[in-house]
């Protein structure tokens, strides 16, 4: 498959969906062990219900990495310029989270022609839980 060229990407192009299976505690214990984020809001219900939670969540960090699989998936990773994040929901146990994104922009930035996408995930309810965007460099 011939790689991707920014004379390829239109406006509007939506990138291919992440769908990812529902978050689990496993999940959550084995993001925190990697990642060195021991929060025992995440891995502990007894701490989460003193919290006022109802049970554990997932790290933000986690959604955020998540969308950044959506983007390199689509592009080599060193292909990324740019990744703002901004978290607006909690992602509970069970929710099943999709990662999706669109072409909003073709421009040139530092000499290189670039993509600026929008990106987030939600939940299998539409609500989103990570929105921001990307900018990526293409050939």
């Amino acid at each position: 498959m011939k790689p991707m060229s920014y004379d390829d990407v239109q406006v509007g192009d939506q990138l291919p969906v992440l769908d990812l299976p529902a978050v689990d505690r496993a999940r959550l214990a084995l993001f925190g062990g990697a990642s060195g984020d021991h929060n025992p809001i995440h891995i502990d219900l007894d701490f989460a219900r003193r919290a006022g939670m109802p049970d554990v969540f997932a790290q933000g960090m986690l959604g955020m990495a998540w969308v950044g699989r959506l983007v390199t998936r689509w592009v080599p990773q060193s292909r990324l310029r740019r990744f703002d994040m901004r978290f607006q929901g909690i992602t509970h146990l069970g929710h099943v989270v999709r990662c999706s994104g669109r072409v909003l922009e073709k421009i040139e930035v530092g000499g290189e022609r670039c993509v600026r996408l929008a990106v987030q995930s939600a939940n299998q309810f539409g609500e989103v839980k990570i929105a921001g965007e990307a900018l990526v460099a293409l050939p």
